[in-house]
């Protein structure tokens, strides 16, 4: 795979989420970048943009609101995580199903 299409799935991947910008920010691009350079596959990404996901929307709710996501920084430690010890495709299929009951961005909007 080359660099661009790797930090253009990376970048697409990070704005379809609930919570991050609907466009990356050059910081964002750097941070794709990085990953590829560094040979980060591709599924550690978007697993890691599952597990975080779902983890941020599932938690306890007495703990309040957090603020949206603002770079693909907020990532990285789950992304590190996951190419230690990756999930098993079972819970993948799980968290894929979680997050599809949380809103998407273009589901969003102000009342």
């Amino acid at each position: 795979m080359t660099s661009s299409l790797f930090v253009s799935q990376v970048l697409s991947g990070y704005t379809a989420l609930p919570d991050t910008p609907s466009r990356p920010s050059r910081h964002d691009r750097a941070v794709a970048r990085d990953l590829y350079h560094r040979d980060v596959r591709l599924d550690s990404v978007r697993h890691a943009f599952l597990l975080a996901s779902v983890r941020r929307h599932y938690r306890d709710p007495s703990l309040g609101p957090l603020d949206s996501i603002r770079s693909l920084s907020y990532f990285l430690p789950v992304i590190r995580q996951l190419e230690l010890q990756p999930l098993d495709p079972f819970y993948v299929d799980y968290l894929e199903r979680k997050l599809a009951d949380i809103p998407c961005p273009a589901e969003r909007s102000t009342p």
